[in-house]
């Protein structure tokens, strides 16, 4: 079964420049059963109008919630215990991002996303002739 409905976010996060100091961003994630297996961010700092995207997998997030994911450009992990606060590190080439989410938020989108398309489930959500036609198309 195949779902039109899209899940977005947006909720405050802080980009942690220091241990004392915090800058204040805004997080909207994005996720469309057509494509299943991955999340739409986009980080935009409070008082700017520039906006970067990140396209993360859906399973690094889940897996984030629970423990150290990822590598390289990506990395996600609770902090302590609790877990009340979800670490993301951004890591491209051209420099470093450390951003901490409240990790019940993150768990709330997450469990609307797997609502339409539970974990396990994405294949039977991907429209492979359309796909197939798209990558024909830019040729």
């Amino acid at each position: 079964m195949k779902s039109l409905r899209t899940v977005i976010q947006k909720l405050p996060v802080q980009h942690v420049v220091s241990y004392e100091m915090f800058l204040p961003v805004s997080m909207r994630l994005r996720y469309e059963p057509s494509d299943p297996y991955v999340v739409r961010a986009a980080f935009t700092a409070v008082d700017s109008d520039e906006t970067v995207e990140w396209i993360i997998g859906r399973d690094l997030l889940i897996d984030g919630l629970e423990g150290p994911a990822g590598e390289g450009d990506l990395r996600i992990w609770p902090d302590g215990p609790e877990r009340c606060d979800l670490y993301i590190l951004l890591n491209p080439p051209a420099g470093a991002a450390l951003l901490k989410a409240r990790a019940q938020e993150i768990q709330t989108f997450l469990q609307e996303t797997q609502a339409l398309v539970p974990r396990g489930a994405e294949l039977g959500h991907i429209d492979f002739d359309a796909s197939l036609a798209d990558f024909l198309a830019e040729g």
